[in-house]
This record gives C-alpha cells, sequence and structure tokens, in this order.
C-alpha cells in the first residue's frame, strides 16, 4: 500500500483505534445503559429487553467478520482482475492502494453490514411494542426482498458476488424476524389470555 499524504498513515492509525475501541467497548457502554436503566423496569420489561442487549453487539460482530473473511477477499479478487499486465506496446494497469482509502471502505462495509445485521433486534422490537406484525411482514416480503437487493448495492463493492453476500444473509435475518415477531405475538396471546382468566375468576368469586 502506498500513502501520498504526509500526514495519512498517522490518521488512519488514530481512526482504525477509535473505531476498534468503540468496537470493543460496546458491549461495556450497553452494559452502562442496563445498570443504570435496569432498576427502574419492571420484571417483564427486564426479561424483555436483556437479550436484545446481548444479541445486538453479537449481530453487529457477525455482520462485521462477514465483510472481514468474506466480502473482502471476494471484492478484491474481483477488481484485482481488472489490472493490465505491461506488455509490449502497452500499458500496464496496476492497483496501487491508498491506506486510508482502503481501510476506510473496510471501516465503511464492516459498519453497513453490523446495522443491516441489527435486522431481527429492531423488527422483534417493533412486533413486541405493536408497531409491526409478523402477518404484515410476510404481506411485504416481495417488497423487502427488492429494497434488500437496493441497499446491498448501494453498501457493497459493484461486483454480483458482493451483493448478493450481504442481500442473502439480511434476507434471512428479515424471515428470522418474522419467525420472532410471531412468538412474541404468540406470548402476547398468552399473556392477554392469562389476564382474561384472572380477571373472569375474580369477578366470579364478587
Amino acid at each position: 500500500m502506498i500513502f501520498t499524504d504526509l500526514t495519512e498513515v498517522f490518521f488512519t492509525h488514530v481512526k482504525v483505534a477509535f473505531f476498534f475501541g468503540a468496537f470493543i467497548a460496546c458491549p461495556i457502554f450497553l452494559s452502562q445503559i442496563w445498570l443504570f436503566v435496569a432498576p427502574g423496569l419492571y420484571k417483564h420489561e427486564k426479561s424483555t429487553l436483556a437479550p436484545f442487549l446481548i444479541a445486538s453487539p453479537i449481530l453487529f460482530f457477525i455482520g462485521g467478520a462477514m465483510v472481514y473473511y468474506a466480502i473482502m477477499p471476494m471484492a478484491w479478487e474481483f477488481f484485482l482482475s481488472f489490472e493490465i499486465p505491461a506488455n509490449e506496446g502497452g500499458l500496464a494497469v496496476q492497483l496501487e492502494a491508498k491506506v486510508n482509502e482502503y481501510l476506510s471502505l473496510v471501516m465503511k462495509l464492516i459498519f453497513a453490514f453490523g446495522l443491516c445485521f441489527q435486522l431481527p433486534v429492531i423488527m422483534t422490537l417493533l412486533a413486541r411494542v405493536g408497531i409491526a406484525s409478523s402477518e404484515g411482514m410476510r404481506a411485504k416480503r416481495k417488497y423487502a426482498i427488492v429494497g434488500v437487493f437496493v441497499v446491498a448495492a448501494i453498501f457493497t463493492p459493484p461486483d454480483p458476488l458482493s451483493q448478493i453476500s450481504l442481500a442473502v444473509p439480511i434476507i434471512i435475518l428479515y424471515e428470522m424476524s418474522i419467525w420472532m415477531a410471531k412468538l412474541v405475538e404468540k406470548k402476547r396471546e398468552e399473556r392477554e389470555e392469562e389476564m382474561e382468566r384472572e380477571l373472569d375468576d375474580e369477578t366470579g368469586a364478587d
């Protein structure tokens, strides 16, 4: 790799250190928020939020690992295929990657994939508060698939393998969101039925 600005490598190291520090500190940050909020929550509210605080950094880590170990190697292979070797009467075209541009691309992809992998957490929370439903997500599945491929085309390098590598996991996560929303709705129905039985028992006793 090369650098063309005197301060480029130094500030690149600073940027990477900040990004890595934020990534490592995220579980600690979330745990501190939880310790601050938890005393003011009811027992059922604690049992509702705790799994999401655990799942969110894990899903982000999975998305980042997918970028580093799967997407970037494929993207490098695709883009390096456009290099032109030197030959008689021809001009060689070779990659001389800049440190700042390469690491900025990697960090953007890690952040984008990490956010996209939060889909089950977001949709399950929306289902829990009644904004989204499993039936609604099923009905809008085809629009969601189109939207997923649009997002994949925006966030990934412009090669089909990278786009499919992001789109397919998000579609799987969307299907998981439907299943999790269905579980949330089932538990809500059971809780409402239990409350109705308790009210009926109290009415009968009176």
